[in-house]
């Protein structure tokens, strides 16, 4: 099967609720076209849906590796680490990215999610304020995430 329609295919386990499959698919590549940037994308939100946070971590490395002016392998790592209980891997992690992370709101609104947690709050309010000014859809969500709680009176 050609390297999209095994792309397609696995999309479409996930969209039935079957990451079994859907990994499945992944594996049935060729190994030289697993390590594709798409193919570890899907790879890792398959695992990310999954809560297989430590398999995630693994293919967050990889992206890493492979593609390090990718954004993903930071913003989901950091998210991964954050999930483990190790939210203050996760700030350095976002931190040591590349430049292009600060294009991205996702990227300053967990860094306010991680800063708070970390008891930073003025600098979680920074970071928090940063991402609204570049995706008002955050504001919105920051209202009900449980990490930045601390800061709901100022937000």
């Amino acid at each position: 099967m050609s390297f999209e329609k095994c792309l397609l295919a696995a999309q479409g386990y996930l969209e039935l609720d079957m990451p079994v499959d859907a990994l499945a698919e992944l594996d049935s590549m060729p190994l030289e076209e697993r390590d594709v940037e798409s193919a570890l994308q899907l790879r890792l939100f398959i695992t990310m849906k999954s809560h297989k946070w430590d398999d995630s971590l693994q293919i967050c490395d990889r992206l890493r590796e492979l593609y390090p002016e990718a954004v993903s392998g930071y913003i989901h790592g950091a998210f991964c680490l954050h999930e483990r209980g190790r939210t203050d891997s996760a700030l350095d992690l976002l931190l040591s990215g590349p430049p292009s992370l600060a294009e991205e709101a996702t990227y300053f609104y967990n860094l306010a999610c991680y800063s708070a947690v970390l008891g930073d709050l003025d600098g979680a309010l920074n970071y928090a304020q940063r991402s609204f000014a570049m995706d008002g859809k955050f504001r919105d969500i920051a209202k009900i995430d449980p990490d930045l709680i601390e800061l709901r009176g100022r937000l």
